[in-house]
């Protein structure tokens, strides 16, 4: 079987570069795996400041935390868990903060069966370090009144999919292969009475 010279030039460039990156999520799947036990070990280290301009991927998260919280300039309500397991909402203040502790922070102080606010204006609370979409917040050890204790944050909540992308990415080469070669073939068998009749 002989195949074409320019269309195998441009599949197999396609299969590598598969190949290429599935590869590459094989060794992003190491380092998330490397992170992920970081953060794990973080619970049992000493406590760090509060740092309102901390990037999530930092290896501060997960880390135990202190902020004091001002006042609350807003609410935000987003699902989540109470310790107990709980479906309900998850209650971040918005807070002002000042000196070395930055500009604000986000300070999740509780869990709720219903989406609204609790009365709370501000005070010191303790807790951990988790992600927030681009920013981070402080998950409070406890709850304030009207509301129960959150689920503690946790490494296992962030995903880890590397691996499945990279046996997706080996097999999209592996189809694009054998697709290629039917196709190859088929088009061979094709041909072949066509030139049994031109002869």
């Amino acid at each position: 079987m002989k195949f074409p010279a320019v269309a195998t030039i441009i599949v197999g460039a396609a299969i590598a570069l598969m190949i290429g990156l599935g590869i590459w999520q094989l060794q992003r799947k190491g380092e998330k795996e490397a992170l992920l036990a970081q953060y794990a070990a973080a619970a049992d280290l000493p406590p760090v400041s509060w740092q309102a301009t901390l990037p999530p991927g930092d290896p501060m998260l997960y880390r135990r935390s202190s902020v004091n919280c001002i006042s609350v300039t807003d609410w935000q309500t987003i699902s989540g868990r109470s310790a107990q397991g709980e479906a309900g909402f998850m209650q971040i203040a918005e807070c002002r903060t000042g000196g070395a502790e930055g500009p604000g922070a986000a300070v999740a102080v509780g869990w709720t069966a219903r989406p609204d606010h609790p009365q709370w204006t501000g005070g010191v609370v303790d807790g951990m370090i988790a992600p927030f979409g681009d920013r981070i917040k402080l998950v409070s050890d406890g709850a304030i009144p009207g509301t129960k204790t959150l689920a503690r944050p946790s490494p296992k909540d962030i995903p880890n999919n590397h691996l499945s992308y990279a046996i997706q990415w080996f097999l999209f080469a592996l189809i694009a292969a054998v697709i290629f070669v039917l196709a190859v073939r088929r088009k061979q068998r094709d041909a072949k009475p066509h030139e049994g009749a031109a002869r």
